[in-house]
């Protein structure tokens, strides 16, 4: 066996840089208007893996390690420790997340990638990390490697190109702040059924109304992103946020000016974790007003999250043109 794996250092920066561009242009080239590639890519990449090679500290406990075969990088892994959001108990602490630029070229020896897993998982733990997640394209290569490895699909990133432009139905508008408490009221039933579909992982804080309720009302405020509900009879039915996409979420060789993300996306329509209400047309709704919100913003592009648990959102968002992008997923204990 002659791969060795090792935390990176600053003298393997041009080589890592060479192989994150390599893995930016695969994943480009599955779907080139949901991935494109900056122009200034390699400079990004240099900058950004420099930054955490000489910070003493780097925030999230974010490390570079690397797979060398004689003296020759052939693989390299990214990961650190994702902050829990404060609606939820947080009891296992930050998960620890290898990112999608984890990378290990076609010709390095056979045994490199799972070298490189175990070693990554292993400085993830000795971090604090109880839980581990993986991130990656859906239904690729990776995607299968991990599962092979007791990683099963916890999020699934539906992407989609070719943005609708229709106008905004009747019933759907954009929230206001006396919209909160019916938000919050949507917002608890979407927290009891994420936590019906894993309670490991989405565990409700006990003080997330109050929370969620505090972040809405910030939200409303920030002018990045556009806030629609469902309203029927009065009441909130459904809400969603149209927002700019986390750097978090697209490796830094790829340009994410145009990409949106609907991350907080409910209504009554999936409920029911297995059925479709009134043929999932107040939800198509709340996508139609989220997709015309991001084209009059020039954005091309957009990911819904969604849990890999729940077959409704999934069929809905399906209907509408959404197809996984990408999945993080979670190691079984």
């Amino acid at each position: 066996m002659t791969v060795q794996t090792r935390p990176a250092a600053v003298p393997d920066l041009p080589q890592i840089t060479a192989l994150l561009l390599q893995d930016a242009a695969q994943r480009q080239q599955t779907n080139p208007a949901l991935w494109p590639l900056a122009e200034n890519g390699r400079e990004r990449v240099a900058n950004a893996v420099r930054q955490t090679l000489e910070s003493s500290e780097p925030p999230f406990a974010e490390q570079w390690l690397v797979a060398e075969d004689a003296g020759r990088i052939v693989g390299v892994s990214h990961a650190l420790k994702v902050p829990v959001p404060p609606i939820y108990a947080g009891a296992f602490g930050p998960p620890g997340l290898l990112l999608d630029d984890c990378f290990t070229i076609a010709d390095a020896p056979p045994e490199t990638e799972e070298m490189l897993l175990l070693a990554t998982e292993a400085a993830l733990c000795r971090s604090g990390a109880e839980l581990l997640l993986a991130s990656c394209l859906a239904n690729g290569r990776r995607d299968a490697f991990l599962q092979q490895h007791s990683y099963r699909p916890i999020t699934l990133y539906l992407g989609k190109t070719g943005l609708a432009t229709d106008d905004i139905a009747s019933n759907v508008r954009p929230a206001t702040a006396e919209d909160v408490p019916g938000i919050v009221a949507a917002s608890a039933q979407h927290r009891h059924t994420l936590a019906e579909i894993s309670y490991r992982f989405w565990q409700t804080h006990p003080e997330a109304d109050g929370r969620f309720a505090t972040w809405m009302q910030r939200s409303l405020t920030l002018t990045d992103r556009d806030m629609f509900v469902d309203e029927v009879q009065g009441q909130v039915v459904g809400y969603l946020i149209a927002q700019p996409i986390s750097p978090l979420l697209v490796p830094v060789a790829h340009d994410i000016r145009k990409i949106g993300v609907i991350d907080d996306f409910y209504h009554a329509d999936f409920a029911e974790i297995n059925a479709v209400a009134n043929e999932g047309s107040g939800a198509a709704n709340l996508l139609q007003a989220a997709e015309s919100a991001f084209t009059a913003r020039q954005v091309e592009a957009t990911f819904v999250v969604c849990p890999a648990g729940w077959p409704s959102k999934i069929s809905i968002l399906a209907q509408q043109g959404y197809q996984p992008a990408k999945v993080w997923l979670l190691k079984e204990p």
